[in-house]
């Protein structure tokens, strides 16, 4: 796999030239927090952040997104139509994207990219990115990559990798949408002894990662067991719950949505939001019976889907990269560590769990 030296000076001569093929999306300071945003002609990312507040969900997957138009207006040639309406598909390039961020799209594509159904609108969002991976040298204090999915230099879903090296990047070509992007950047300079390098690099970051979950034992629990541990697990966890959404808002590997038809006199189109399964609202049938009406529930069908149902259901790990978000932003301090723990070694005959910290 070939690796390229770019200089931090070249850095931002490359983009320049990257400007009028892509849309570039990258990390940018805002107030206290950085986030990801399309840069505008001539900004420049901030590749010294550790990380976004929020993920890079959205770059693929818009919290609102219009699905298809329609008209009422039976005078209209396209009444009752739905059409989709344009949308820009231009090219996009994500600069500075954390590993943990680049395989969350692995997991969520297992739901969208299915034989059975294929979302058109997160594949084609998702077939026009290139994702520019900046290997995380810093990892931080709730990070767990490492027994998730991920890690701090995962290559398995960026196109080129990132690796901070003092007064340059070594640039690990992983694809050939990432050789591509690196010819149009003009940049080519060959790296000398950079794989020794990475691997050093690699195993100090690794080494930094303190927390961690256990998963070992999950495909062999019994869901039901896991389902009816409501004094063991459910009931402490869900006591100070809040329903205030934060986790799964913050989550890379969130994918609920609501689907709403907004009108406006004879026109009007459909539209999903992203929604949340911590809400009261999110499950009620329309005979107002809601099969989640309790905390319990919520926060029970929130973690078994993340940490049973999807290992269940496609046998390639947890539903979640260790990114630490839901754990350093959740106001009343529940930890996904601490109940993937207790999932793991719950044990039915005594109804307990061994919870390590």
């Amino acid at each position: 796999m070939k690796v390229i030296q770019i200089d931090k000076s070249e850095l931002d001569a490359g983009l320049e030239k990257l400007e009028s093929e892509f849309r570039l999306i990258g990390p940018v300071k805002e107030k206290d927090y950085h986030l990801f945003t399309t840069l505008t002609p001539g900004q420049k990312p901030d590749l010294e952040y550790i990380n976004t507040r929020l993920s890079a969900r959205s770059i693929l997957y818009p919290q609102s997104e219009v699905m298809f138009e329609f008209s009422l207006d039976k005078n209209d040639e396209n009444y009752a139509v739905l059409k989709e309406p344009q949308k820009d598909r231009q090219p996009t390039a994500v600069i500075g994207i954390r590993p943990c961020d680049a395989d969350a799209y692995e997991v969520v594509r297992r739901n969208f990219d299915t034989p059975e159904y294929k979302d058109p609108y997160w594949l084609k969002n998702y077939e026009s990115t290139t994702l520019v991976g900046l290997a995380c040298s810093k990892p931080c204090p709730t990070c767990f990559c490492t027994s998730a999915v991920s890690g701090p230099f995962s290559e398995k879903n960026v196109d080129i990798l990132l690796v901070d090296n003092g007064d340059h990047y070594l640039a690990r070509l992983v694809t050939e949408k990432g050789e591509k992007l690196a010819e149009s950047a003009g940049w080519n300079r060959p790296a000398e002894n950079a794989d020794e390098t990475i691997e050093k690099m690699k195993l100090d970051a690794e080494s930094k990662i303190k927390s961690e979950v256990a998963t070992d034992n999950l495909a062999s629990q019994a869901l039901i067991d896991l389902y009816e541990a409501e004094a063991a697990i459910w009931e402490p966890e869900a006591f100070a719950c809040i329903n205030c959404g934060t986790c799964t808002h913050a989550c890379p590997t969130c994918w609920c949505f609501d689907v709403q038809d907004e009108t406006y006199g004879k026109a009007g189109f459909r539209m999903r939001n992203w929604d949340s399964c911590m809400y009261p609202l999110f499950t009620v049938h329309a005979s107002g019976h809601n099969p989640r009406g309790t905390k319990i529930a919520r926060i029970r069908q929130r973690f078994m889907h993340k940490l049973k149902y999807y290992v269940d259901k496609y046998e390639k790990g947890i539903q979640c990269t260790g990114c630490g978000r839901c754990v350093r932003l959740c106001p009343v301090n529940i930890d996904i560590r601490r109940i993937c723990n207790k999932m793991n070694s719950y044990d039915p005959e005594t109804c307990s769990c061994a919870v390590t910290s």
